[in-house]
């Protein structure tokens, strides 16, 4: 039996750069798998079914395998073996921010948006299930939300805390003076094309032994909600969205013991 030849692996992110037809540009959005093939999931007016794709490296990466452009904003990309799914979009100054689901958050929410364009930018969720209209046609439901975003960073990752959140569709402005973006919400594409986020396990809080209780991260809490951690109820005093780290005993300014 003749040696294999080594071989390169390349892991797929959130946020990173690929291009299309060896042409235009465009941002990963979730890292998925569809049975035992991998691939992202992506915005559609990004490319046509059939399309080929390299990765920022410029390595052979993957074929659209589906595409819907105007009405929805939505594609998937199916990889080659040299490229693993992860459970990561690439946060600010490079870091890996996990991704543990697909909940989807509501209006006031914080949000943050990865793309290979403009990078990791935040800002909040304004309307759901609204429609915005291109020279291409209108898609719908989409996203509002006050995040910025530029050409390149199209079909790339929205999340909150750790809930994958949709891809990048477009908007006005730019990251210099603001402006509005729009995402076609991941769990809507997830179900058309019947794949599975990339996800880490656990919510990313879980330590062995940790108490028990109603408490999750990656929740969105309404000031007046009541969770229980630890065998203590706690009251919310103000809205957010929990993190590993924020439990109710260790933020007082969000949680009061009850």
């Amino acid at each position: 039996s003749r040696a294999e030849r080594p071989r390169t692996f390349y892991d797929l992110r959130g946020g990173e750069a690929y291009y299309i037809n060896n042409s235009g540009r465009c941002s990963v959005g979730f890292p998925v798998t569809k049975g035992t093939q991998q691939g992202f999931a992506t915005a559609g007016h990004c490319g046509r079914t059939g399309a080929g794709t390299t990765g920022a490296n410029r390595v052979a990466q993957g074929t659209f395998q589906g595409s819907i452009f105007p009405g929805r904003d939505m594609a998937w990309v199916a990889t080659n073996s040299s490229w693993t799914a992860t459970p990561y979009v690439l946060g600010a100054g490079g870091q890996n921010v996990q991704v543990t689901g697909s909940t989807a958050a509501t209006v006031g929410a914080s949000v943050c948006r990865s793309g290979s364009t403009t990078g990791w930018h935040c800002g909040t969720i304004r309307q759901l299930n609204t429609s915005v209209t291109y020279p291409e046609g209108t898609i719908s439901p989409v996203t509002r939300t006050t995040v910025c975003a530029e050409p390149g960073d199209s079909g790339g990752s929205y999340i909150s805390g750790s809930q994958a959140q949709g891809v990048t569709s477009g908007g006005s402005g730019d990251c210099r003076s603001g402006g509005e973006t729009f995402f076609q919400p991941i769990n809507a594409l997830l179900q058309n094309y019947g794949l599975t986020l990339k996800t880490t396990g656990g919510d990313g809080g879980e330590e062995p032994g940790e108490p028990g209780g109603t408490w999750a991260a990656g929740t969105v809490y309404q000031p007046g909600d009541t969770v229980t951690y630890g065998g203590a109820t706690y009251r919310c005093l103000q809205g957010h969205q929990a993190y590993a780290g924020w439990e109710p005993p260790n933020v007082p300014a969000l949680w009061q013991r009850v």
